[in-house]
């Protein structure tokens, strides 16, 4: 699925938010600047209310919004990390947005959906597995 700009991007993680349920997972892969942090913001705040602040999670790892957990997995290097941060416990009982989800790939539902993002031209391409 090809997203042309911001705005696009934003409206269809509004939609997508609409079918989501705790517990379940989906895990935001891509790299620098492909759209992770604005998809997962734009899905929180159609569930949490449009004027709710959704600081990026690159420093604090997880940011909590009621029963959604937002990670931001760029920095953890252990399965240890993701003990210590709450991970296996939100996955369980949360909507769980996780950015730079590789290291937690053996560990995620098999249902988790997997939202791959790649700038192509001016915008992004969107592959759902």
């Amino acid at each position: 699925m090809f997203i042309k700009d911001v705005e696009s991007l934003r409206k269809f993680a509004t939609e997508f938010a609409a079918t989501l349920r705790a517990p379940c997972v989906v895990a935001l892969y891509g790299g620098l600047g492909a759209g992770k942090t604005e998809f997962a913001r734009a899905v929180i705040r159609a569930l949490q209310g449009p004027d709710i602040v959704v600081p990026s999670p690159t420093f604090t790892i997880v940011q909590k919004y009621g029963n959604i957990s937002h990670f931001d997995l760029y920095r953890v290097k252990s399965a240890a990390e993701l003990e210590e941060i709450g991970f296996f416990d939100a996955i369980l009982t949360d909507i769980t947005l996780i950015e730079w989800p590789e290291i937690t790939e053996k560990f995620l539902p098999k249902d988790a959906v997997r939202i791959h993002s790649d700038i192509k031209d001016a915008g992004r391409e969107l592959t759902f597995r």
